[in-house]
């Protein structure tokens, strides 16, 4: 069974960066591919970001282009999300996801999820 577990979560000031990671166990990590998603108070779940398992292949929502970057470590088992020149919008709690297959295509729905990490952005 697929275990993904979140760090790297914080308080921030708007402006500032964090990184989250995502580690992985229970599976061949390169095997899937990737993905992260957030969840604000009162509000659905969205995605933010996903990447193929090789890595060659990555997706990000409109909100946080040119500003997040997501990318996997498969040696490590381990999924980041840099994410830099972050707002008050960003306060999220922020998912790792992980899909069935190798590829992702947008809309496809995660098959595991992690426990999820607080992010607060104040301004």
């Amino acid at each position: 069974q697929v275990q993904l577990v979140e760090s790297g979560g914080g308080l921030v000031q708007a402006g500032g960066s964090l990184r989250l990671s995502c580690r992985s166990s229970g599976r061949t990590f390169s095997d899937y591919a990737m993905g992260w998603f957030r969840q604000a108070p009162g509000q659905e779940r969205e995605f933010v970001a996903a990447i193929k398992w090789s890595g060659s292949r990555i997706y990000y929502a409109d909100s946080v282009k040119g500003r997040f970057t997501i990318s996997r470590d498969n040696a490590k088992n381990t999924m980041y999300l840099q994410m830099n020149s972050l707002k008050p919008e960003d306060t999220a709690v922020y998912y790792c996801a992980g899909y069935s297959g190798s590829s992702y295509y947008p809309g496809l729905s995660p098959e595991y999820w992690g426990q999820g990490t607080q992010v607060t952005v104040s301004s």
